[in-house]
């Protein structure tokens, strides 16, 4: 059923980050100079994390997203997915990676009991995808996608950043790619998480996305589920797949939004872009699950309206992605 939070939107989804490690440094991540790791005792241990999502799905959570940095980095993720997957009351358990491990990976994942994939893929162009990631190898990325299709996944679902400059002209050839198979391409603007300066200029707004692909290829709205999350979705007219629009700056969808999110440092937090969290580790460190279901039920009541991404000045206010889970 999930609880319902103070502007009355039913809050069913739960995005977990196992890590703030990642095997790849993109460039909408993290600064070039890097973040600081969490040290090993910084770090929810697995026993912690089932407790929290087990708390959560007595909330109503129905969804769970297995997040990081890069989740598949963190040893012994697949036993711990496989815990996750068999929660009672849990309906779908996710998981967004680069996909860099999945060759290894795909198979034993989908049998621990993840239902679906998503996969950042930001450049079809092997320079720009270096680039972008700061070394990334885009041929790991491809064989990671076919492993996961190999090991029977459902069609993944392929996430886009757009960033004006510098992969805004592949668009339509992302959108191409749902033309012969049954994959779905998410395009997400550029979220100026870094504050980094001028980073307007590489904030392509969804509806400037749209029109592009439309001036190729007829677009038809589709309908998506409740669990499906924030993206607008469409089809190119006779195409095998879809693609999403994902607009966190130029038109925001907080008013449908339906997650919380928990940090791999255990801080519980209402939206990616507020400041106030819960720091869990007391309430674990206690032993006292039924306060730490009350905390987390405060939280969601507490959820923010509103974020108000981009509204402040440059260099204020920066978001570390891979240690909150984007």
């Amino acid at each position: 059923m999930g609880t319902i939070d103070s502007f009355g939107r039913r809050i069913t989804y739960l995005r977990l980050s196992v890590t703030d490690r990642c095997n790849l440094r993109c460039r909408y991540c993290m600064p070039a100079e890097g973040i600081p790791k969490l040290r090993h005792g910084e770090t929810l241990n697995y026993e912690e994390l089932l407790r929290v999502s087990r708390e959560a799905v007595a909330l109503g959570i129905e969804k769970i997203r297995i997040t990081g940095g890069e989740p598949l980095v963190r040893k012994g993720i697949v036993e711990f997915a496989g815990r996750l997957a068999r929660l009672s009351g849990l309906r779908e358990l996710v998981m967004t990676t680069n996909g860099l491990l999945l060759e290894e990976l795909a198979r034993p994942l989908r049998q621990a009991g993840v239902r679906r994939l998503n996969i950042s893929l930001d450049s079809l162009r092997p320079e720009t995808f270096s680039f972008i990631t700061r070394g990334g190898d885009l041929r790991k990325a491809l064989h990671g996608i076919a492993a996961a299709e190999a090991a029977g996944f459902p069609p993944v679902k392929i996430n886009m950043v757009v960033m004006g400059g510098i992969n805004d002209d592949e668009v339509v050839d992302f959108a191409a790619l749902t033309l012969d198979r049954p994959w779905t391409v998410r395009f997400i603007e550029y979220m100026p998480t870094l504050r980094d300066e001028g980073w307007r200029s590489q904030c392509v707004p969804g509806s400037e996305i749209l029109e592009r692909i439309g001036r190729r290829y007829p677009l038809m709205p589709l309908v998506s589920s409740e669990m499906a999350g924030p993206a607008r979705n469409f089809r190119i007219r006779g195409a095998a797949g879809a693609i999403g629009i994902i607009t966190p700056v130029s038109g925001h969808f907080c008013d449908q939004c339906n997650r919380i999110r928990v940090t791999a440092a255990g801080v519980a937090r209402g939206c990616l872009f507020s400041e106030y969290g819960i720091d869990l580790r007391p309430l674990l460190a206690a032993g006292d699950d039924l306060l730490l279901r009350e905390r987390l039920r405060s939280l969601i009541f507490g959820k923010p309206g509103r974020h108000h991404l981009g509204e402040e000045a440059d260099g204020d206010g920066m978001v570390a992605m891979s240690r909150i889970g984007g």
